[in-house]
């Protein structure tokens, strides 16, 4: 499989070329070991005509881009590779699958790709001694461009009868501006008399072209292939029924523009034009159906004349235009049928926007395609946005104003933030919804906060449902304390409620600006999901990604004006994974899953699948990455996070017993040594429970499932796989590396590097050395007094402190083996934190700055801790169940 790694370089995995391992035998395989330009030329030439998986279906247009602007140049110069095509690079970018890195595609990866098909390239035609076309023919003979032979088709508006004109030509040289010179292809028989090979090269695809075409081999029996001829339009239109065949043989055609460009005449229709009396994905819109030449509307008496007689050439208003009475027919009956159900009141703006994008779902209101054997590019109807409609897609796919929620707001929001908070602003008003996808650590979750500040400073009605994964729910809290405090936030999960349930706080919501709540309880708790809410926003909204679930049929069925999903993972990569969070942000866009993937399926066998699906959903997802050169300025070189972990029913349990066993050991010790000893072992028990159960009982066990850091760091690195961004995980516990190490193997999918006290020095610069390449491993886990100092690990974006080392100074000079010179990416720091428990505790310190916390700056915290009195200890060791236990 082909992928893009986050420099936008495309990248070959030989393990799954086609759904199974070739071995090195392979020829496929080979050529890609030989690197990337040699695997694309081999997808080109010897693969051509094979069934390959998307990605590989990519890397073949690619190479198809590359031979063709080859063929056309006529020679290959090492410093200097053909130039693609008009438009080459911009269609590639549109026909991106869903691939690893797909959202790094850029013009540079093509760029790059187009190098290195010339590198690859060079060598092989210099095996063939230079001879281009004798290496295009060993390639695949629909490359070979023998003789550089063509078929012109030009206009001769002199004589009525005869309008047309054709020759064929032979270039044998180019001119001083390096432009071909043609000869007839008579002229160049008897200019090449007895050169048997060069008659040989001019020949061939002419043989091919006349197999192919029975059109062409009638104008070598009648002699008229090799003189210039006057055709009629019949004639002509015959002809350009036979490009596909002739280029196909190796023939290059020039017809007139008009035809490359595709047909001017079409059914076109007009949707939107004013704005719908209500808004929301129900809104209903209006249609306008025509027959438009070049767009504009054709008179009846013009529209009567065409529909009439055959298929064929006709002129109109001056111009040749392809007219397919019955084709155009069957399109403005369907054209019209949807024009009814416009002023009926059934086409809904979901509907609308699936017309616009060409993604029909449900064939309701699906227009005409065109057929597989169709020669012309364009299909035989369009359908454009009306004034309203178009200024309101320009809007959402471009935000450009910038707003600030203004004081309410305890923060100031960089320039892309304001951005977004203007876009999801738009969304609301037109009660649409969106994918708010932006990178981990560019401010998801603040942009939220910003835009409920806004909404009800608009006073649009609420209140507004935020739901959350059960390990996010601390964070919500405390940044909206920071940002937000004006917000009035009611927390429906039990951890919060005390001796309530969370059923009885519907009154409650009535006074709230904000619900926060989790998935878990969202599918239990029936008001949640029966009242209507003004906004409702799924953070890490991959958590309903398997729409068969019942998490997420539960979610889907939440009643809101206008809805907004996070998610840092990149949903373009995978298909369905867009279809489900779709489904909830825009209902009814992508119409049923069955109904989208059947649309889909069909739309790539007519080679359109993923393009349409991108233009359809644009507007409605925003996706900035941190190396986007529009964010790099505005974003802080490291930025530091606490990520909020919750403790297993095991590790609960582990933890209450260990509170009770210090609590009762206390009691019986009076020397103060002995009492310094005793709590020091158990701050390292509590710490040890806090990992993992297994961490303290040593069965031996590791479970990730029984440890909500284990699950904590799932959620963190599976985007960062996708992402292909790398990570070094730091633990104070020689004997947490392993487990940590097996465990992010599963979620990477691949191995990566474990460094602790036991590893040699020698072997230490290794593994550094490995680390840093550019494809190195995508994960590093490291003891913190081990690789805490003297490592450069730059290659890594982010860093994961897996258990606190409570001096900061220790963990900053961790975190310092990522973030130090060398480093050209933002550097992004997760610390763990368990809520409930000891860890929390100290971390209030901490960041509040107390006086205690003054204190513990310099040293580890656990030598204060070992002076408080043991009512002091207890309270800050004990355990806070309701706010500790992971239950959804």
């Amino acid at each position: 499989m082909l992928s893009i790694d986050p420099r936008g370089h495309i990248r070959a995995n030989a393990d799954t070329w086609r759904g199974g391992s070739q071995g090195s035998s392979d020829p496929l395989t080979s050529a890609f070991a030989q690197g990337v330009g040699a695997g694309l030329l081999h997808l080109a030439g010897p693969m051509l005509e094979a069934d390959l998986s998307p990605s590989l279906a990519f890397g073949r247009e690619i190479g198809r881009a590359y031979y063709t602007a080859l063929c056309r140049a006529g020679q290959i110069v090492r410093e200097s590779p053909p130039l693609p095509l008009p438009g080459d690079f911009e269609r590639l970018l549109l026909q991106v699958p869903p691939i690893q890195g797909a959202e790094y595609a850029n013009p540079g990866t093509l760029t790059r790709a187009w190098r290195q098909l010339q590198d690859a390239a060079w060598p092989l035609v210099a095996e063939h001694s230079g001879d281009l076309p004798g290496w295009l023919e060993a390639q695949n003979p629909a490359w070979h461009g023998v003789g550089r032979l063509y078929f012109h088709l030009a206009e001769n508006k002199r004589d009525p009868t005869h309008p047309f004109g054709f020759v064929a030509t032979y270039v044998d040289g180019l001119d001083e501006a390096g432009r071909p010179l043609h000869r007839t292809l008579g002229q160049a028989l008897d200019a090449l008399g007895r050169d048997r090979q060069a008659l040989l090269l001019l020949l061939r695809p002419l043989e091919l072209a006349a197999a192919a075409s029975p059109l062409v081999a009638r104008l070598i029996d009648a002699g008229e292939v090799y003189r210039a001829v006057r055709w009629t339009p019949d004639e002509a239109f015959a002809f350009l029924q036979q490009i596909p065949a002739c280029e196909s043989s190796g023939v290059l055609v020039r017809v007139p523009d008009w035809w490359r460009r595709g047909r001017q005449l079409r059914v076109k229709g007009t949707l939107g034009a004013r704005s719908p009396s209500a808004l929301g994905f129900e809104a209903l819109l209006d249609f306008d159906a025509t027959l438009a030449l070049d767009g504009q509307p054709l008179t009846a008496k013009e529209r009567r004349a065409l529909l009439r007689g055959t298929t064929g050439l006709r002129l109109v208003r001056g111009r040749w235009v392809t007219v397919d009475p019955e084709r155009l027919t069957q399109a403005l009956e369907q054209f019209k049928a949807i024009e009814q159900a416009a002023k009926d009141g059934t086409l809904s703006f979901a509907e609308g926007m699936r017309l616009l994008s060409g993604l029909g779902t449900d064939g309701a209101h699906d227009p005409v395609e065109p057929e597989a054997t169709d020669p012309a590019p364009q299909a035989w109807h369009e359908v454009v946005a009306g004034p309203w409609l178009r200024k309101t897609l320009q809007q959402l796919g471009r935000p450009t104003e910038h707003e600030d929620p203004g004081p309410a707001l305890h923060t100031q929001l960089r320039g892309y933030q304001r951005q977004g908070l203007a876009w999801a602003r738009l969304l609301c008003r037109l009660g649409l919804g969106g994918c708010l996808a932006d990178d981990m650590g560019l401010g998801k979750t603040l942009q939220v906060l910003a835009l409920l500040l806004t909404l009800r400073a608009d006073r649009a009605p609420g209140p507004h449902l935020v739901v959350v994964p059960a390990s996010l729910l601390g964070n919500w809290q405390a940044e909206a304390q920071r940002f937000a405090p004006s917000l009035t936030m009611l927390v429906a999960h039990r951890s919060q409620t005390g001796t309530r349930s969370v059923a009885s706080l519907a009154d409650e919501a009535d006074h709230a600006d904000v619900v926060l709540t989790t998935y878990g309880t969202l599918a239990r708790v029936e008001w949640l999901r029966e009242r209507r809410w003004g906004l409702a926003v799924l953070d890490e909204a991959q958590a309903i990604k398997n729409p068969e679930t019942r998490q997420t049929r539960a979610t889907k069925t939440v009643r809101s004006r206008s809805r907004l999903v996070l998610t840092g993972t990149p949903i373009e990569n995978r298909i369905d994974d867009l279809w489900s969070l779709m489904d909830f942000a825009c209902p009814g866009l992508l119409g049923s899953h069955t109904e989208f993937r059947t649309a889909v399926r069909t739309l790539e066998r007519r080679g359109a699948g993923f393009s349409r699906v991108r233009r359809l959903v644009a507007p409605y997802i925003l996706r900035r990455l941190k190396t986007d050169p529009s964010i790099v300025p505005d974003l802080p070189d490291k930025t530091e996070m606490v990520a909020w972990c919750r403790l297993g029913k095991t590790q609960a349990a582990l933890y209450q017993q260990a509170v009770d066993s210090l609590h009762r050991e206390l009691a019986t010790i009076t020397e103060v040594i002995k009492r310094r000893g005793l709590i020091f072992a158990y701050l390292q028990r509590f710490k040890q429970i806090c990992n993992h159960p297994s961490h303290w009982l040593g069965d031996g066990d590791w479970s990730p499932s029984q440890s909500g850091k284990f699950g904590r760091l799932a959620e963190l690195c599976e985007p960062m796989a996708a992402r292909q961004e790398r990570v070094l995980v730091f633990t104070q516990f020689r004997e947490m590396t392993r487990p940590l190490e097996r465990f992010l193997a599963t979620i990477f999918g691949r191995p990566g590097l474990r460094l602790d006290g036991q590893t040699p020095v020698r072997r230490r610069a290794q593994l550094v050395q490995t680390f840093q390449q550019d494809d190195g491993p995508p994960f590093f886990v490291l003891s913190l007094k081990a690789g805490g100092t003297g490592l450069n690990l730059t290659a890594a974006s982010h860093v994961v402190h897996f258990d606190r080392w409570w001096n900061p100074a220790v963990e900053d000079q961790a975190t310092d083996r990522a973030y130090r010179i060398g480093q050209h990416h933002n550097v992004l720091v997760q610390k763990f934190v368990c809520r409930g428990t000891f860890e929390e505790r100290i971390h209030d310190m901490i960041t509040q700055k107390q006086a205690l916390a003054r204190e513990i700056l310099s040293v580890d915290a656990s030598t204060s801790l070992t002076e408080m009195s043991t009512d002091e200890l207890i309270a800050n060791v004990r355990l806070d169940l309701r706010k500790a236990v992971d239950d959804g």
